[in-house]
């Protein structure tokens, strides 16, 4: 009689989840739709003024109120994601994106689609950090590079796309709809959208959750609108004393929040945003630099269209599409973006800047001497050149901000970063709209469009002295 002996059997660990071709796909899909939906008003705005009877400060809220609520809960989207599940939180806001984009297609009134943007910005905040920590917590290596460089290409795109894609359809008035088809087009996107995350974007979360940090969210909140509101709505209002009021209240909110964040950290809890995630020199010089990035993306996004529509008389087709030459070079420059970084690592950043100051350089001068005549034709040069430019930085700064970021802390990490990001959109509209805007009585619209345009300019030579600091590979 043999006795065997059996050699127990040691369990191995469960695979860590793998995003897929198709997974990828997905929430590629749902990281361009908040961002569309930011830029996609700025070409309809005089058509829903006139069918709504809007006053130009209710407009602005159309546009700050959506910026506001995705700009002040993005971080905390980002933490119930680490915390909840990230599928879940994505397929809810993703679902709650769909239905608020409904309520906007359908608002009876002005004041009701304010209340639908805001709505809509909240769900944004809900579904778009689950992109980013999805990716950071589901891929590796080679893979996380790519997919980080396409959702970055994604990025740049959705917000030209945005633009381009409101002007067609307002122009297009399918079935009578006029501008609430800019709006209602999210729905069967969103329901496509719904139908492959639930069967190909796998679920992560953060292998030690935390709670919520309320004292942390209520100050990030109340430091964020204290900002972007005056700013947002004080050109309009007449600059009333509520908003002097709001931006002195700005430095003490935001030193509050770092104060009580810094403490939640020495006491051993994680903070909404830890100190020590700021201390990663990618991440630090990674935000600093998409600062004045995004508010000259976004102001010359939203001047533009204003000039282009109210100054140069051309319909809001013309206006969206006088940008598809800064898109299609966007396009194909992200696509060989990857190929540039592994050779010349973020120094491509500082090239794309002078390529960016140089496309902007002929937008200047075509504004300036083909006023009459701007539109495509016109813009070709210029913005061909620009989207190349603005192609070689933001793919490249996004993968950097995250690139050290662990992936237990991917939801944070990306949560800061869309942050950082949405706020200086709304900064950008606010501060560069505003200064074109308050230019056109005295000046005119060309000379305005001009003015505001060689300030963007200055901006983009402080994003290209800002590369100079970047670390020079990333991982």
């Amino acid at each position: 009689m043999t006795t065997e002996t059996t050699t127990p059997r040691l369990a191995r660990p469960a695979a860590p989840p793998e995003l897929g071709g198709l997974g990828l796909f997905t929430v590629l899909l749902a990281a361009a739709l908040p961002l569309i939906d930011f830029f996609i008003v700025n070409v309809a705005l005089p058509t829903i003024a006139a069918d709504l009877s809007a006053s130009e400060s209710v407009l602005e809220l159309v546009v700050a109120g959506y910026g506001l609520a995705y700009a002040v809960l993005l971080v905390l989207g980002g933490r119930l994601g680490d915390l909840f599940g990230r599928r879940r939180l994505f397929l809810g806001g993703m679902a709650a994106f769909g239905l608020t984009s409904l309520a906007c297609g359908l608002a009876p009134s002005a004041w009701a689609l304010v209340a639908a943007r805001v709505a809509q910005g909240a769900a944004s905040a809900a579904m778009l950090p689950q992109v980013l920590a999805t990716i950071q917590s589901a891929t590796a290596g080679p893979r996380r590079a790519r997919a980080m460089g396409l959702y970055g290409a994604t990025a740049g795109l959705a917000m030209v796309a945005g633009q381009i894609l409101g002007g067609v359809l307002v122009a297009a008035d399918i079935a009578g709809t006029s501008w609430r088809a800019a709006f209602l087009v999210n729905v069967p996107v969103v329901l496509v959208g719904l139908l492959l995350a639930a069967r190909a974007v796998p679920e992560t979360r953060s292998p030690r959750p935390e709670p919520v940090d309320v004292p942390g969210t209520v100050l990030l909140a109340a430091a964020l609108l204290a900002l972007l509101a005056p700013l947002t709505e004080g050109r309009a209002a007449g600059w009333p004393l509520w908003t002097w009021l709001s931006l002195a209240a700005f430095p003490f909110l935001a030193g509050a929040f770092f104060a009580v964040e810094r403490r939640a950290d020495r006491r051993g809890r994680t903070p909404l945003v830890p100190p020590s995630l700021l201390a990663l020199v990618s991440l630090r010089r990674g935000l600093v630099l998409i600062v004045p990035f995004s508010m000259g993306f976004a102001g010359f996004m939203f001047v533009i269209a204003v000039a282009l529509q109210e100054g140069a008389g051309r319909s809001p087709v013309q206006a969206g599409l006088a940008l598809v030459p800064l898109a299609v070079t966007f396009l194909f420059t992200s696509i060989a973006g990857p190929r540039l970084i592994s050779r010349w690592g973020t120094r491509v950043v500082t090239a794309g800047a002078l390529i960016q100051g140089a496309g902007l350089v002929l937008i200047i001068l075509a504004a300036r001497y083909s006023w009459s005549d701007l539109g495509l034709v016109a813009l070709l040069p210029g913005g061909a050149v620009a989207g190349v430019g603005q192609a070689l930085q933001l793919p490249v700064v996004l993968r950097l901000v995250l690139s050290e970021v662990p992936p237990a802390r991917a939801g944070v990490g990306s949560g800061v970063m869309v942050t950082t990001q949405q706020a200086s959109l709304a900064l950008g509209v606010a501060t560069l709209g505003s200064l074109f805007l308050a230019l056109v009585p005295g000046l005119g619209m060309r000379d305005a469009l001009v003015t505001t345009l060689l300030v963007q300019l200055a901006g983009v030579a402080l994003t290209g002295v800002l590369s100079l600091r970047l670390p020079r590979t990333m991982s």
